[in-house]
Parts: structure tokens; sequence; C-alpha cells
């Protein structure tokens, strides 16, 4: 993406005569209505995968009394999906660069689809794992193929970058979807109907894929990256184990063997791929590639507002239903302000990151989610709805929606067409560690207090130092960024 040379990473935006994200002119590719429509069916594809891992989260305990699970099962269930899916984001990545964005699309989407219909008939605990496993191996080859179609439908960098400014809040408004609908769903019917929603949009998606979409990052041959398998093995195996380490750190201490062994060898495996990463010839992750400043701040951008996300989806649903015994359709309902916000919010922060720039947008973003949070860290046992948590409710999505967009610009800036494989699984990493990180951490903050409700809110509280903290850190970061650009890839 060219930058004026007067510009800073901060001031980077989009064309004035387009502020808005200007999906249905894409110059170089199909018809605007058809690169419109492109960008529509690869949204909801990406915002289906984030919705997938949250559908399961309000209904759980309905799934341990029929197949009759322990705790421990649970978050088996939970983890099965994400595991795969965080571990192999960055091979898919790369295969997408390798053999072509939509023909990656179209394998993965069908293991996912495919994976999400035997779940709805799992008839065990062992069955229920093994299709939520292979859902996840699916999302994690869809997730970075979608975003190198996406590069292909707007092969301009300018056109792409507006696209990307409305691409960041796609994929929490999944999740954040996928915790209302899960509500309703297991109040009136089984929850094995949830999965009817993935089914259904993977079966769609894949009936136009061939007609709709370009064949994604395909380049000359000579741009295909090899797949370095050792690295890939270490990186998948690596954020799987430390990731699980991190996920049963909640129900148990951070000594014990079950959370030590996984995060020490988990981030052992990382360690030795980082140093593989800087003697192979096609490293699966250029050392390069994540230092540049934009891309550094867009990469922690997406992790903390992910993590935003997951803390207070997360701990206000145990909170209404534990604490205040809401039923799960109330909760559910709880969100739906939060829900609205992240969708009005989207819709502006395009236009916003047109006018002031994606760095400033993400600064922005940050600082109002700080202040939601630490508007939520009042929480007590008696805490009013409408006073006491709907203004967190309502100024923390806003913000994260804010990051999101402007985060999103700036990963893939400067990121050219055989390395958009490799932008989206590096991005979607980051996304998908966000709240495994943020939850483990944040939740021994709140494991320092000995009443559960004090505990939520010193982790809110302490969500808000970070956000602030962050965008203290992105202030710097981007005022010291170089300006310019050659559109090529800073790695």
């Amino acid at each position: 993406m060219h930058i004026a040379p007067q510009d800073s990473i901060a001031e980077q935006r989009l064309p004035a005569q387009s502020p808005g994200v200007d999906i249905g002119a894409g110059a170089g590719c199909a018809a605007p209505p058809a690169a419109g429509l492109a960008f529509a069916v690869l949204a909801v594809v990406q915002a289906t995968l984030i919705f997938t891992i949250t559908l399961i989260s309000i209904p759980l305990p309905d799934i341990a009394r029929e197949l009759g699970l322990s705790p421990a099962d649970l978050v088996l269930i939970q983890t099965a999906y994400g595991l795969p899916y965080s571990g192999l984001l960055l091979f898919g990545g790369r295969l997408a660069d390798r053999y072509g964005g939509r023909r990656l699309f179209t394998a993965g989407l069908a293991l996912f689809g495919l994976a999400s219909a035997a779940a709805a008939f799992a008839p065990t605990f062992e069955a229920l794992v093994a299709v939520r496993f292979g859902q996840g191996v699916g999302a994690a080859l869809t997730a970075p193929a979608a975003l190198a179609v996406l590069r292909a439908v707007f092969p301009e960098p300018s056109r792409f970058s507006r696209a990307m400014a409305t691409w960041g809040g796609v994929s929490v408004l999944g999740a954040a979807v996928g915790t209302v609908t899960s509500g309703a769903i297991t109040t009136w019917v089984s929850w094995r109907w949830m999965f009817a929603a993935p089914v259904l949009v993977a079966a769609l998606a894949l009936t136009v894929t061939r007609n709709l979409l370009p064949a994604g990052s395909d380049g000359p041959s000579r741009a295909r990256p090899g797949l370095d398998p050792a690295g890939a093995v270490l990186a998948t195996l690596g954020i799987s184990l430390a990731s699980y380490g991190l996920i049963v750190s909640e129900d148990r201490p951070w000594g014990s063997a079950t959370v030590l062994i996984p995060l020490t060898v988990g981030a052992l495996m990382l360690g030795v791929f980082l140093a593989l990463e800087r003697r192979v010839r096609h490293p699966l992750l250029p050392p390069g590639f994540v230092r540049t400043p934009h891309r550094i701040v867009g990469l922690a951008g997406v992790l903390l507002a992910a993590a935003g996300i997951g803390l207070v989806t997360v701990l206000l649903a145990l909170y209404l239903q534990q604490i205040r015994s809401w039923s799960p359709l109330a909760t559910a309902g709880a969100f739906l302000p939060f829900t609205a916000t992240l969708i009005a919010t989207n819709r502006a922060a395009a236009v916003l990151v047109g006018r002031f720039g994606a760095g400033r947008v993400t600064i922005a973003g940050l600082v109002i989610g700080a202040v939601g949070l630490a508007l939520l860290a009042g929480l007590d046992r008696d805490t009013s709805f409408v006073l006491g948590l709907l203004p967190g409710l309502i100024l923390l999505p806003a913000g994260t929606s804010l990051v999101f967009s402007g985060s999103a610009v700036l990963t893939t800036a400067d990121v050219p067409g055989h390395q958009a494989g490799l932008a989206g699984g590096v991005m979607n990493t980051a996304m998908e560690l966000g709240p495994t990180v943020g939850l483990a951490a944040l939740m021994a903050v709140a494991a320092t207090q000995t009443d559960m409700v004090a505990g939520y809110a010193w982790a809110f509280g302490a969500g808000g130092a970070v956000y602030l903290a962050a965008a203290l850190a992105a202030a710097a970061l981007v005022r010291r960024a170089p300006s310019g650009g050659d559109g090529q890839s800073p790695g």
C-alpha cells in the first residue's frame, strides 16, 4: 500500500475520494456486483468459523447431562475445535500461498461442513471430540485461504485495505452472534441444532465458489514457497500444547503437571521453531514479516481485541447464570446490545479508518475499550444491568470493533499477493491466541481474590490497564514507524 512520504503509519488513510470500504469496485477483477458478493460470501464464512468456537459455550451443561460428562470432558470438547484451528493456521496460510486460495478454501470448507454435519449426530463423547477436531482442521485451512481469495478479489492495494477495514470486525461479530444464538437455540430445541448453521453456510458457499471466487493467491511458480514441514510440525504442536496448558490452567494450579508439562514443551517447540525459521530456505514464518512497527501494532491489536471479547463473553455469562441465576435465554439477551454495538461500529469503522488512519483508529479503539473494561471492573453481586453492566457492554465492543478494523489494515499493509495466505494465517493465529492467552492471564488475576465476583472485577480492571498500556505503546511505535512504502512485503 503506497504511503505518501509525509504520512506515518498512524496517519495511513484510505483514498480520500472513497473513505469507506468500497467492496464493489475492485479494479482488475470481477465486475463490481460480483466483487461485492464475493466479499459477502467470504465474510459470512469467516464469521461462521469464529461462531463455531462459541456456539457450545452456553449449552455445555446440556451436553454434559445428555452424554454424562465430567468437567474435564467439557474442557476437551471446548478445546477440540480451537486447538487444531489455532495450531494449523500458519501451515494453512502456507498451503494457500503455494496451491492457491480458492483450491484450499474449497477443501477446507468441505471438511468443515462435513465435520459440522457429523457433530450434530455424534452419539458419544469421543465422537463429538473427534468431529470437533475435524471442524478445527477444516477451519484452519479455510480462514487463511479466504484472505488469499479476498486479496485476489481486490488486487489493488488501496481497495484491498478498504476491504480489510470492514473485514476486521467480521470475526468478532461471529463470536458475539454465536453466544446469542446458542442461548436461544438451547432454550427451545436440542443443542444439536446449533450445528445446522455451519453446515448451511458451508453448503451455500461451496455452491457458489467456482463461479464467484477467483483462484486466489495463484501466482508465478517462483513466488510459491516451499512447505517447510519441520517448521509446520513445530509451530502446530507448539501452539497447540501451549494453548492447552493455558486453557486447563483455569481449573488447575499453574504448578500442576497437567498445566506445566504442555506449557513447557509447547514453549520449547516454539523456541526451536523460531530458531529454525532463520536457517531454512523457505521459512513458514519469515522472521522479518512480523517485525515492522505497523504489523506489530496490528497483531497486538487483534490479539488484545479478541482477548477482551473473550473475557467479557465468558465471565459475564458465568456471572449472570451462576451468581444472578439468569436463564440461558436471558443471558443471551443480555448480549444483544453488545452485538448491536459491534454491528453499528463495524459499519462506521471503515469510514473512520479512511478519514483518520488505521493507526489512530486502533489507538482510539484501545482507549475506548479500556474505559469499557474499567466500568465493568465495578462489578459486584448486586450490580444493576442497565446502570452497572450496560455502559461497559456498549463501550467495550465499540472500542474493540475499531481495534479490529484498524489492526486488520495494519497487519495486511504492503503484503503482496503471493503472501496473502501467510498474512491471513498470522492474523488469525493472533485472533485465536487472544482469548486463550488473555483469559488464562486474567483468570490468574481473578484467582488472587477469595470472592468469585471480586475476582471477576479485578480481571476486568487488569484488562483495562493492559488496553491503556497497549494504546500508549502503539502510539510510540507508530510515531517511530518509517514513512513511505513500496508495496512489497516488509518481510
